[in-house]
């Protein structure tokens, strides 16, 4: 088992229990669920049926062959999301021809509001190969829980609308859809360079 590291800015860890040893998907705390990620306490990853920004119906499966690189948020987040988003356009660009192994996903945690249309809308202010993907509340809740990804809606003072709290990794997968580690809030587009680069010319 490889050992808990970190290369310019992507932390490295091997899965050490089953699905069946995880706990069970109650209700979890932001603390527990980033616990999970960061301490390598349970697997991430695993499959997802969603719904692309073309209202295309798009599953895990379908990436297979390519890195992918996934990130959880929703359109109408103020800062870290539109912040985080845009590293990742700018670290495809920045990788030239070799970005085109590594497929970038938004995944929504407010399907509520980011319809397809909604997303169509929003995905290519960052990259022309985002795909934003969204879907039915039981839809999300699965493809959160294997990624373990903590996410609540807040009501905005007044309760006329709401904002969503959201931990914020960028996942990176490998080209089998097994899980690689992650990179923190906030990365720049240079590490996520300096450490998919590598990877996305191996075969």
């Amino acid at each position: 088992m490889k050992a808990l590291g970190v290369l310019a800015g992507l932390v490295i860890l091997s899965p050490v229990l089953s699905w069946a040893q995880a706990q069970d998907q109650r209700e979890r705390t932001a603390t527990e669920l980033m616990e999970a990620v960061m301490w390598n306490k349970e697997p991430v990853g695993g499959p997802f049926a969603l719904t692309d920004h073309t209202g295309r119906r798009r599953t895990d499966e379908d990436f297979r062959g390519k890195l992918m690189l996934v990130y959880f948020g929703f359109s109408s987040c103020p800062d870290i999301c539109p912040t985080d988003l845009m590293a990742m356009g700018l670290a495809l660009d920045r990788m030239g021809p070799a970005g085109e192994a590594v497929q970038p996903l938004f995944i929504t945690v407010d399907p509520e509001r980011d319809t397809p249309e909604q997303l169509a809308n929003y995905v290519p202010n960052f990259h022309p190969r985002l795909m934003g993907l969204t879907g039915d509340a039981a839809d999300i809740r699965t493809a959160t829980s294997a990624y373990r990804v903590y996410y609540a809606k807040a009501e905005i003072s007044g309760g006329t609308s709401y904002t969503v709290d959201h931990s914020g990794f960028i996942y990176l997968m490998d080209r089998e859809g097994r899980y690689l580690g992650f990179f923190p809030p906030r990365t720049s587009a240079e590490q996520m360079v300096t450490v998919m680069k590598p990877l996305a010319a191996a075969r």
